[in-house]
């Protein structure tokens, strides 16, 4: 698609970033254009986008670094990647931040922008990067909720009744009801503060359990495990997700919802994301490494000991948020059928809950049943980070800028770039092959629909 086919396809709409005036005959844009969408544009303070990033970052997610980064990368390599992970995120997230009006419109979708700098195919692609992307977060969170759910469980029933599968299925129908009940990312809203508290809640609770654990146990064994073929592909592997740690895939769609200017008030929410945001983070995975070591799960709840009462809470409260989380990265998906099929009004409509129910219940119902078919949650991390993690926040973001800020880049500053973009690509290649060489292995341990 050319840029002027893109233009065509994005009418002008009201938004407070795009302040308009009428004359005798059109409307005319002061500001910047923003693409035809059914859902809010420049609505929400910086405050609250800082939240929904800090939010994704923090989920139950993070239970699982330090068996999927710590231990295969030890004690240095986990902390200096994770380390970097951080700051080149921080870089990387930045730079589509500067970029998001480029050419005088705001890119409200990763797409739109991609289509409008590189045309019809690099749409497509990016289109098809992102939703891979964003569908193999989501069967990690119903995975997510659903070991939190069967820990729940067996706290106070082990009689290996129920299966695994059995909560990836519960968990689904959750996320349904709450899809459901929740129209766009801007009306979260209470939930965000709601999702915060939760995971307040079983971040305390790990890092004083898995505390007290460290002090009171004996010496742990730091070695990482494996043959030394078998650590090459587990440590590009963590490399995959160590990038999936910090990246949503999603900055433009996130930044769509920051009110005027826009630029500023993403790069506000972004410091705070990886400022204060990302201290639980690091704080439970190097916290957890160093009370169990190479012991450690993709899921340190299973690891801590304690109270029956505070792990249930813990659990319980992991499952909780894993719904809100996983509807922030469900959003772009919903926010495209929205607006496809007209769905606008009260978001209690008869029509627009039935449609809700029926759509998007469709796409969670996929997304329970690959989950419960392959749960191997470490795996997805990988290859999630190598199938277009790193593409979309790093090799296409170096590109991206370097043509939106080329008369304004040093011939230095344009080889950094380019040279950014080379490495990331390489990384990148890497990791997927040692991606789907960990699901391979995993797929010949576990059978399917695996009571892990």
């Amino acid at each position: 698609m050319g840029k002027n086919e893109q233009r065509e396809e994005m009418p002008i709409i009201s938004s407070p970033s795009n302040p308009q005036k009428m004359d005798d005959h059109h409307v005319v844009p002061l500001e910047v254009e923003v693409p035809e969408t059914l859902h809010q544009v420049g609505t929400d303070s910086w405050f609250q986008v800082g939240v929904v990033l800090s939010t994704g970052i923090n989920s139950a997610y993070a239970l699982g670094y330090a068996g999927t980064i710590m231990v295969p990368l030890g004690w240095t390599g986990g902390v200096i990647g994770l380390v970097l992970s951080t700051l080149i995120s921080l870089y990387a997230s930045t730079l589509m931040a500067k970029i998001h009006e480029y050419g005088g419109k705001r890119h409200i979708r990763y797409r739109d922008l991609a289509g409008f700098m590189y045309g019809r195919t690099a749409y497509v692609i990016v289109w098809a990067l992102q939703y891979a992307n964003l569908f193999l977060i989501n069967i990690g969170f119903i995975i997510l909720g659903g070991q939190a759910l069967k820990a729940f469980y067996v706290l106070f029933k082990d009689d290996h009744q129920m299966k695994l599968a059995y909560f990836i299925a519960i968990a689904g129908l959750a996320c349904v009801l709450f899809a459901i009940a929740v129209p766009t990312l801007s009306s979260l809203r209470v939930w965000l503060a709601i999702s915060s508290v939760f995971s307040l809640i079983y971040l305390t609770i790990v890092f004083v359990l898995a505390l007290r654990d460290g002090i009171n146990s004996p010496p742990r064994d730091y070695s990482i495990p494996g043959s030394k073929i078998n650590r090459v592909f587990t440590t590009t592997g963590a490399a995959g997700s160590l990038i999936f740690v910090f990246n949503t895939g999603m900055i433009p769609e996130i930044q769509a919802t920051v009110r005027a200017p826009v630029v500023d008030n993403m790069l506000k929410a972004l410091y705070f994301q990886f400022s204060l945001g990302s201290v639980p983070v690091h704080v439970v995975t190097y916290v957890g490494y160093w009370a169990y070591g190479s012991s450690s799960t993709s899921y340190l709840l299973n690891n801590v000991s304690g109270p029956v009462w505070v792990k249930a809470l813990a659990n319980i409260t992991a499952f909780l948020q894993a719904i809100i989380a996983l509807h922030i990265f469900a959003s772009p998906t919903y926010e495209y059928l929205d607006t496809k099929y007209a769905i606008k009004g009260s978001a209690l409509a008869i029509r627009n809950l039935a449609f809700r129910a029926l759509v998007r219940g469709g796409y969670l119902a996929l997304t329970t049943f690959l989950s419960a078919l392959l749960p191997f949650l470490g795996d997805f991390m990988s290859l999630t980070g190598a199938i277009s993690s790193i593409p979309l926040t790093f090799i296409l973001s170096n590109h991206m800028y370097i043509i939106a800020m080329k008369n304004k880049l040093s011939s230095l500053q344009k080889s950094w770039h380019l040279l950014n973009v080379i490495f990331f690509s390489v990384v990148a290649a890497a990791a997927l092959v040692a991606a789907f060489r960990l699901i391979t292995v995993d797929s010949k341990t576990y059978h399917t629909f695996a009571d892990l």
